[in-house]
């Protein structure tokens, strides 16, 4: 009789059970998707909520946060990750995946680039954050407490914003830690696109990260940043290199069934030089984003509102155009155009 309650009891055992997930209101059990909000209390400024999308996978696994719109005119990143709230499926899925499609609501609903209206500070560039700071700060905070803390690994999204035309690529950006670096290495070769720029000179101190990617990896988990979309349109091929670049690193990570599909032999950046306009006026492009370049060759120039040039906009390196300006308008100490340097051969 005990044999036969005890084999009852084994039946009537679920063969996986995961606690509960909570982020900000969002909360999912395994086999669930849920929605809520990341609350960020009022201070010096107006409160937030930030959206978020809890995928509870049907078996275990690590948990991967995606970010997305940090800079609210970057639109194709803020899509794809849109796309991947309705693709993912979590009886497919081991392990969670935490999903934040839109951080900075008031750059996406006042087409304003690069910062957040409300207190003219970009969204990822204020990391961890501060509970009693701005708006940028609190929600820094909020999303290092709530995404960063709560998670094994992080894919930060990004893209060209209003006045960039882009090259899809992605950061690695190694911290020293040989194990973790391998993961983010391989994170970033799952992801799949073909240009990788090395990125060395992150923050070392935690309580000063400036950026999303780097919080999580000051923390301990591998992670990287991808770029992909330009000059405030939604390309379908820009969404979907970030969707299945998403989804690459998933399988990488054993949280899907089957191989990512990994770039095997990627562009690799060893640095970017910037450059940057001597004048205030009117901006002509003469490259486009990813043409290769020599030091010293004409990529565009400013004229004055006459007509009259009054600056020749030559590469400060030789290497590959990673994004040139997108737009005419041009004042005096903005950038022009990023030049990735090649490295010399592939990081180990």
């Amino acid at each position: 009789m005990a044999r036969i309650v005890l084999w009852l009891m084994l039946l009537a055992t679920p063969a996986f059970s995961q606690p509960v997930l909570h982020v900000g209101t969002a909360s999912a059990t395994a086999g669930l998707k849920t929605t809520g909000y990341i609350d960020v209390p009022s201070g010096v400024d107006a409160g937030m909520r930030i959206p978020v999308v809890v995928v509870a996978g049907a078996r275990p696994g690590p948990a991967l946060a995606i970010v997305s719109g940090a800079h609210g005119t970057e639109y194709a990143s803020i899509i794809a990750v849109e796309k991947l709230i309705e693709l993912l499926d979590p009886q497919q899925i081991s392990g969670s995946v935490i999903l934040v499609p839109l951080v900075n609501q008031a750059s996406f609903e006042q087409k304003v680039p690069h910062v957040n209206p409300i207190d003219g500070k970009s969204m990822n560039r204020f990391y961890p954050g501060k509970p009693d700071g701005t708006q940028t700060e609190r929600a820094a905070y909020a999303i290092t407490r709530e995404v960063v803390e709560k998670c094994d690994h992080l894919i930060d999204l990004h893209g060209g914003d209003l006045d960039e035309n882009l090259r899809p690529y992605s950061y690695w950006a190694p911290t020293g830690k040989s194990e973790q670096d391998r993961i983010s290495r391989d994170m970033a070769l799952a992801f799949g696109l073909d240009t990788i720029i090395i990125s060395r000179d992150r923050p070392s101190d935690p309580n000063a990260s400036k950026y999303l990617e780097t919080t999580a990896s000051l923390r301990g988990k591998a992670s990287i940043t991808a770029e992909a979309g330009r000059a405030g349109r939604v390309d379908t091929d820009d969404v979907m290199r970030l969707v299945n670049g998403c989804m690459g690193v998933m399988r990488y990570l054993k949280m899907l069934a089957g191989s990512a599909d990994a770039v095997q032999h990627p562009v690799w950046i060893d640095h970017v030089e910037t450059l940057t306009s001597d004048a205030t006026g009117i901006f002509y492009p003469e490259v486009d984003r990813g043409v290769y370049v020599e030091k010293g060759s004409r990529i565009g120039h400013v004229t004055d509102y006459t007509n009259r040039t009054v600056m020749e906009a030559r590469a400060p390196a030789a290497g590959v155009v990673l994004y040139i300006c997108a737009l005419p308008s041009m004042t005096k100490g903005a950038t022009i155009a990023n030049i990735g340097v090649i490295a010399a051969g592939a990081p180990q």
